[in-house]
């Protein structure tokens, strides 16, 4: 049956995605819905808002606001916050609600920015998507609304084939796409993934919802290179590279010590000396650039291993044994037919594999589980 969970529950939707992203870039964000998205989106899918303020609020529809379509008291509203909070910018985020009634994010922003005199995103999330979406679509956002294209703004020039580096470029900026704490949370923090980019020469590092701002992301048109660390990263990356020639790649810096951790419970496992002794086949379930990282490391010691995601698996990195899951219950019918010795996952997958034969490795997804344990 489509969309049946018996084990697991609802995993975080595009609006928590976009959050994520904007959640400490300095602006404010308005989940457009009567209060009950706001709060599961705070509560559940928001790991810093226990121990970080953002100015994150409801816009607190009532039943004829959303049938009349009555965006004046959204933009009353929005007008009234931007007097209290600080703030460089300003984001409508859609839910079903606005999804329903088709409001136009558009007209709606330039409302608000004649209000307010800020800049405003609308973000066209509908809860009906995945978290990665809501990030995919909130990055583009941004970087249409902030980044224009300008010739040598990121230290290239135009020529006739295409662009070409300028000598002289003052700092190395890397750019970092698909880095929130809804695929690194209990992984890799943000400190650790600068400290490790430094150590590889940059100067700057900007990562959307990882302590980069407004002012900090308009640099991004001087960044060397991007990396992606999730696949929800990738258009982002792929406009920029249009824009300005700037070149991308998958990759996840550091990581070290979550191998080390993998490779300590397989070696638990293992009948022999080697590690790959007796191991037999490995799946990992995560966002897929995690997972074809841990998928090659394995590979490095001799470990056959696949991936498989709920989630964005994109071409650049699915192989031919590579499985999308849709419904939980394609995890435990994968592991079944495929005969898989062990699973790397979250641990709120584990009653799916219930029956079966197989060793789960917590691999924490905080998109899946909203458990940081």
């Amino acid at each position: 049956m489509r969309g049946f969970r018996r084990f697991t529950t609802p995993f975080a939707p595009d609006q928590s995605g976009a959050v994520s992203v904007l959640y400490d870039m300095g602006g404010i964000s308005v989940v457009c819905d009567a209060g009950g998205c706001t709060g599961n989106i705070c509560g559940f899918d928001e790991p810093r808002w226990f121990k970080e303020r953002s100015a994150v609020f409801s816009a607190g529809l009532r039943d004829m606001d959303a049938i009349l379509g009555r965006d004046d008291r959204l933009v009353e509203k929005l007008a009234e916050a931007a007097q209290q909070t600080p703030a460089s910018f300003a984001a409508v985020i859609g839910t079903p609600v606005p999804a329903v009634i088709g409001t136009d994010y558009r007209a709606l922003c330039r409302m608000a920015e004649k209000k307010t005199g800020l800049p405003v995103l609308g973000i066209n999330t509908d809860g009906m998507e995945y978290y990665d979406r809501g990030i995919e679509k909130t990055y583009l956002a941004l970087l249409k609304k902030f980044c224009r294209r300008k010739d040598g703004a990121n230290g290239l020039v135009r020529a006739e084939s295409g662009f070409v580096r300028q000598q002289s470029v003052p700092s190395r900026i890397i750019g970092v796409w698909g880095f929130t704490p809804l695929d690194f949370a209990g992984i890799l923090t943000a400190d650790e993934l600068k400290s490790r980019l430094r150590d590889q020469g940059f100067d700057e590092i900007i990562c959307c919802g990882a302590g980069t701002d407004i002012e900090a992301l308009k640099d991004i048109k001087k960044a060397e290179k991007n990396l992606v660390v999730s696949p929800a990263g990738a258009a982002a990356a792929v406009w920029l590279e249009t824009e300005y020639g700037t070149p991308w790649e998958y990759g996840i810096p550091g990581g070290e010590a979550l191998m080390e951790i993998i490779f300590k419970k397989l070696s638990d496992r293992s009948n022999g000396d080697n590690i790959s002794d007796g191991m037999g086949k490995v799946l990992v379930v995560h966002q897929q650039v995690l997972a074809d990282r841990i998928r090659r490391c394995l590979e490095e010691a001799g470990i056959y291993a696949e991936t498989a995601g709920f989630f964005m698996m994109n071409k650049d990195l699915l192989r031919g044994e590579d499985s999308v899951l849709r419904e939980e219950a394609d995890l435990y019918k994968l592991v079944l037919e495929r005969g898989f010795d062990c699973v790397i996952a979250d641990r709120a997958l584990e009653p799916v594999l219930a029956g079966l034969r197989v060793k789960l490795i917590p691999l924490p997804h905080f998109a899946v589980s909203g458990d940081l344990s």
